[in-house]
């Protein structure tokens, strides 16, 4: 009695580089009589077709006589061939399997077949034998074998990047080997920004332009770079193209998100690599600036600019003066404030501070303008007395005067728009000395009354001075065309001493 055999195989074989090993099952039908085939099977996918390739092994029972396998079908009904070296291959049928050999066969069959059959009708040499035989093999336990794609659709495609923030540059790749398919393209930007701190701060401008590019066909890597201020930034490598760059980032408004490459979600996961986000720079993105301009008042004027290349906020500026005056005043982006002045009391030492930091040639103090008028001396003088005045220009400061005649001295402070007179008694000094200390000026008045006093000397018995050398009426002329160049000649007499006659 013939008892009908089972085999089951799984085998990992390759046909080829491309083929992936799947596994079938087997069942042999029960021979017809002691001579009989046994048939088993293995099963292959070939990615690059997306067939399934089985592999029939069909084994002869004897052990004296050879079989011819005179009939072969197949389900499905595609050619069933023995590979032959130097041939392509033979068909199964008509083949002759030695005695106690075997053969195997090769068949292809589309890629979602779910199961195959084979049977083989053979006849035995020198007795003549015959006998049906088959096997089959269930492929619904795999899974269905597809052709390995060509391309990647963009929407299922991964990527990775680099990025440097401080340098604004980075580089995303597509991976794997399989392009973009048909005209699919992905897009990249990276865009550099103005930031008020070097941490995450609203509100951001673009600076520069954005660079954007795409990946698609054959252009599987590209290179982004953008300029950097010179001042607090954000960086960033976005998904999308320059559409998506949002300019101004604002308090309460739009954001990336997971649009920046490296996010945990999507679509910026979708690129393995660093963050792709910077925040960095350490000096502020704008340019506050100070002037200033000493009044003859004793004020000076403080000028604040935010006006710079690179100005983008309002700045906060603190101007501080001596005793305890402060002001603070905010300046816009790109403007000027001129209206800031500092009394005259608090005009020692002026500081112009930003986030409590002195701003560049930021500390001044006041210092007397060349163009401002000077007081005027001018003088009387007869045969008893010597009179001498300061007048002190309206606008500007008190001035303090000393006036020292002979033995005698008188101090006066001289108000801005005023004047003060000293009366000193004739006497035999032949000179008065003015001086300013506040100005740094000194002026020395000679003693020429008006008028003749006898030829005797004043402040005595013998009041006036002796006029020898040139004419009286000279002199007298003199003394005016002084009185009137007054003003001048104090101008000129800074920490030197001027001698005028009176």
């Amino acid at each position: 009695m013939i008892r009908p055999k089972l085999s089951l195989r799984r085998p990992l074989a390759v046909l080829g580089a491309a083929l992936i090993g799947l596994a079938g099952v087997v069942a042999v039908a029960a021979p017809a009589s002691a001579h009989h085939t046994t048939i088993t099977a293995t099963a292959d996918c070939d990615k690059r077709t997306g067939e399934r390739v089985i592999t029939w092994k069909v084994e002869n029972s004897e052990r004296d006589k050879a079989v011819t396998l005179k009939r072969v079908t197949s389900e499905p009904a595609t050619d069933v061939t023995v590979p032959v070296r130097g041939a392509t291959s033979v068909p199964l049928q008509g083949y002759v399997i030695e005695k106690r050999g075997s053969v195997q066969a090769v068949q292809r069959v589309p890629g979602d077949t779910a199961t195959a059959k084979l049977t083989v009708f053979g006849k035995w040499q020198k007795n003549g034998k015959e006998a049906t035989n088959n096997g089959s093999i269930n492929l619904a336990a795999d899974r269905s074998c597809t052709p390995a794609p060509k391309c990647i659709d963009a929407s299922k495609a991964k990527y990775s990047h680099t990025f440097d923030g401080p340098k604004g540059t980075a580089t995303v790749k597509l991976d794997g080997d399989l392009p973009l398919c048909g005209e699919g393209k992905q897009w990249f930007t990276l865009v550099s920004y103005f930031a008020p701190r070097p941490q995450f701060a609203t509100p951001q401008y673009v600076y520069g332009t954005p660079d954007s590019d795409w990946i698609g066909g054959t252009q599987t890597e590209i290179e982004l770079n953008v300029e950097i201020p010179d001042c607090h930034t954000q960086v960033d490598l976005i998904w999308g193209d320059g559409e998506q760059v949002i300019d101004p980032l604002v308090e309460g408004g739009k954001r990336y998100d997971n649009k920046k490459l490296g996010s945990p979600g999507a679509p910026g996961n979708r690129s393995k690599g660093v963050q792709g986000w910077y925040n960095g720079g350490d000096k502020s993105c704008t340019t506050p600036a100070s002037t200033f301009a000493s009044n003859c008042d004793g004020s000076v004027a403080v000028s604040l600019s935010n006006d710079g290349k690179i100005s983008k906020y309002p700045v906060e500026f603190e101007i501080k003066g001596a005793d305890g005056w402060s002001k603070k005043v905010s300046v816009a982006a790109g403007k000027a404030d001129n209206s800031i002045v500092v009394p005259a009391a608090n005009a020692g030492k002026i500081e112009v501070l930003v986030d409590g930091k002195v701003v560049e040639n930021g500390t001044y103090s006041w210092q007397r303008p060349e163009d401002c008028p000077l007081p005027a001396v001018t003088t009387e003088a007869d045969c008893k007395t010597f009179a001498l005045t300061v007048t002190n220009p309206e606008g500007g400061l008190p001035v303090k005067a000393t006036f020292a005649y002979g033995d005698k001295t008188e101090t006066r402070t001289v108000a801005a728009g005023g004047s003060e007179k000293v009366t000193f008694k004739a006497s035999k000094a032949e000179s008065a000395l003015v001086t300013l200390p506040d100005l740094d000026l000194e002026l020395e008045a000679i003693y020429t009354p008006e008028g003749d006093c006898g030829g005797g000397g004043g402040g005595g018995e013998e009041p006036g001075l002796p006029v020898t050398g040139a004419a009286a009426g000279g002199i007298a002329a003199g003394a005016i065309a002084l009185l009137i160049a007054g003003a001048v000649l104090f101008v000129i007499a800074r920490r030197r001493r001027v001698t005028f006659t009176a």
